[in-house]
């Protein structure tokens, strides 16, 4: 199994910056892809951005540009950095972590919101 800890989340005005971070109990060196995830009230939840284990990075379209997500293995933490941040950019961000034959874990998510 694979326990993951989000933390990071806040209320910060529109164009701020966060950082999240999430702490995995498991080497993530060892985890196929890790992601963030979120979902917004009355929404279905949706790709973040993820990055694999040789560190290979992806972003959902209205990220790219904003957002970067990297990694910390030696603390077994991934991270999401977040900039310019929108109104529409508030939701509960979740840690995704996904090994290779197994089931996806998640973490209890973090809220973030951006106030206009």
């Amino acid at each position: 199994q694979v326990q993951l800890v989000e933390s990071g989340g806040g209320l910060v005005q529109a164009g701020g910056s966060l950082r999240l971070a999430c702490a995995a109990s498991r080497n993530i060196f060892s985890i196929n892809v890790m992601g963030w995830y979120r979902q917004a009230p009355g929404k279905q939840r949706e790709l973040v951005a993820t990055i694999t284990r040789d560190g290979t990075t992806n972003y959902a379209d209205s990220e790219k540009g904003r957002f970067t997500i990297s990694r910390d293995i030696a603390k077994n933490t991934v991270y999401l950095r977040m900039n310019s941040l929108k109104p529409e950019d508030t939701a509960v961000y979740y840690c995704n972590a996904r090994p290779l034959l197994e089931s996806d874990y998640w973490g209890q998510g973090t809220q973030v919101t951006v106030s206009s």
